[in-house]
């Protein structure tokens, strides 16, 4: 091999020794930040997640209660229906049914 060439090996080789020496704390601070943007946008997606978890918990506990609230309306119109059946015994006539 002669000269010229080998010293062009090494000049190659020294050059790319340099580029990887230059770019190893560059990528060290490029993950550093991208590790703090990822810790980030996990906390976003949980505080977001919290809420609508939140949300949701409320719309169920309004569901439950327009059920409860429903409950006892059919439990009034059962009572007055037995109450109204009861007045057309007492009077001596059978109750209407929609039957």
């Amino acid at each position: 091999m002669s000269p010229e060439v080998l010293v062009s090996l090494i000049t190659a080789a020294s050059v790319i020794g340099a580029a990887v020496i230059a770019a190893v704390p560059a990528l060290l601070a490029l993950q550093r930040r991208m590790t703090g943007a990822v810790e980030a946008q996990g906390t976003v997606t949980r505080d977001h997640l919290t809420e609508l978890k939140r949300g949701i918990d409320t719309r169920i506990d309004d569901v439950r209660e327009d059920i409860d609230g429903v409950r006892e309306d059919i439990t009034h119109v059962r009572e007055w229906q037995a109450g109204h059946d009861a007045e057309h015994l007492l009077i001596g006539r059978r109750p209407p049914r929609g039957d």
